[in-house]
């Protein structure tokens, strides 16, 4: 059974049992309106009979009173006390037989209903006491069941036919709605199944505003960002492949070229460092690979303690400045003051030589990097400035994408995988802080960190 089918049947069966219901409430309470007003119509005209003969008894006035009921759905009879007929516009008089004796039964001294079953019933009878003078007993109205059998059926047959009527509109109006609400659903179930089946080409109409079409525009992101994720994921592994295989390449070029017995010792030395080179670059992409993998799987821990600035500082100013050496680079450390920051040193640490790293590899020869770190605001603010070769407009929103290179043309001559800066970004954001990025083209860039 289907969302449409299920929500069709259990809005049904609501509607009908209150429908039922109301109806039966309805029926009943027409019904029961309509006898009470038979009943006050019977007790007027015994009243009003009654009261003629209070007023005149006499045979004429009796003879009249009959005529007055003859060939009516309603017949009058006159008795007196001791229940003799003295005019009657019925003329079965076993019935009047069954009902007189009833009436001096009761004894009764006002109007009243004397028989109201008009069920099981062929008469409603009222009755009515009188006396004029020595004249005495009571008048006795008879009206048909037949009339307000009828009348019932009628009620009831009309009842049902509005009934069936309105059960069949419920069950097309159900079965339209339904299938205006479950469609949607059943859009986005069919685009759900092309996406577990790796098809990322889904396109939902918007419906409408509510649920059902904030529920189709998040189905509709989630396709465009799994379309994305796949995109990045393949270029990914292009990347991955092309970053491993050039160092790799070279491994074994340089090697061979060095096992050649021909070479003199300068030259086996050029090559050899040219292997160390190439096998560094590649245990520095296979770490940060890593780093970033624990990264993704939440495989690190982020360990806060407060230790201090300047001694921080100066430890990494000794791990890179014999790069920056080599490459006749200037390392400046600004801003002296010893203060305690409150970090992870081990990640701070990774943050850090992966921004001087990258300033190094896209600045040029005999330009100065300055790194300055102090406090605002109770936060600790790290700032890398070069005067390299800059990032573009364009390229900003992307250096934190993961192998995403400013500098496309994957050449040994900036050497970058493109990863540091991915897991700079993560550990930052780890550490419940910002990372911001100031560059111009040919001028230099300036990464900010502030933890």
């Amino acid at each position: 059974m289907n969302i449409s089918t299920k929500l069709a049947m259990c809005f049904f069966a609501v509607v009908l049992i209150l429908q039922l219901l109301l109806m039966f409430y309805l029926h009943r309470n027409i019904i029961d309106t309509r006898i009470n007003e038979e009943f006050s119509r019977l007790l007027a005209y015994g009243a009003n009979h009654r009261d003629v003969l209070m007023d005149n008894y006499s045979e004429s006035t009796i003879h009249h009173i009959v005529l007055m009921e003859n060939n009516n759905d309603r017949e009058v009879s006159i008795i007196n006390n001791e229940g003799k007929i003295i005019g009657s516009s019925y003329e079965n008089n076993q019935i009047l037989d069954r009902y007189i004796p009833l009436a001096l039964k009761e004894n009764v001294i006002i109007d009243s209903i004397l028989v109201s079953d008009y069920k099981d019933s062929p008469y409603i009878v009222s009755v009515h006491p009188y006396q004029n003078g020595e004249h005495g007993g009571y008048v006795l109205m008879f009206q048909s069941t037949q009339s307000i059998n009828k009348m019932i059926n009628d009620l009831t047959k009309h009842f049902g036919i509005a009934g069936a009527t309105s059960v069949v509109i419920i069950l097309v109006v159900y079965g339209i709605l339904s299938k205006i609400l479950t469609r949607p659903l059943i859009h986005m179930k069919k685009a759900t199944e092309k996406l577990s089946k790796g098809d990322f080409e889904v396109t939902l109409p918007h419906h409408s505003k509510d649920e059902l079409g904030e529920l189709s525009v998040s189905i509709q992101k989630l396709a465009k960002d799994l379309e994305r994720l796949k995109k990045e994921r393949n270029e990914f592994l292009a990347s991955v492949s092309h970053e491993l295989s050039t160092p790799l390449t070279y491994l074994i070029g340089y090697t061979k070229v060095a096992m050649r017995k021909d070479l003199n010792e300068t030259e086996r030395q050029h090559y050899l460092s040219i292997i160390s080179e190439e096998a560094t670059r590649m245990k520095d992409l296979v770490k940060n690979l890593l780093d970033l993998a624990k990264i993704d799987e939440n495989n690190f821990t982020v360990s806060k303690e407060y230790f201090w600035s300047q001694p921080f500082l100066h430890k990494i100013i000794n791990l890179v400045e014999p790069s920056y050496r080599q490459k006749n680079l200037q390392l400046t450390l600004l801003n002296q003051t010893n203060f305690q920051i409150c970090a992870d040193s081990l990640r701070l640490q990774q943050i850090l030589l992966n921004l001087l790293d990258n300033a190094m590899k896209y600045s040029e020869e005999n330009t100065e990097i300055h790194l300055e770190v102090y406090q605002q605001n109770n936060q600790t603010v790290l700032t890398v400035r070069d005067q390299g070769i800059g990032i573009a407009p364009d390229d900003i929103e992307f250096i934190y994408d993961r192998l995403y290179r400013v500098e496309k043309s994957r050449s040994r001559t900036y050497g970058g995988s493109g990863i540091g800066l991915s897991v700079v970004k993560k550990l930052v954001e780890a550490h419940g802080g910002t990372i911001e990025v100031e560059s111009k083209l040919g001028k230099g860039t300036v990464f900010t960190v502030t933890i």
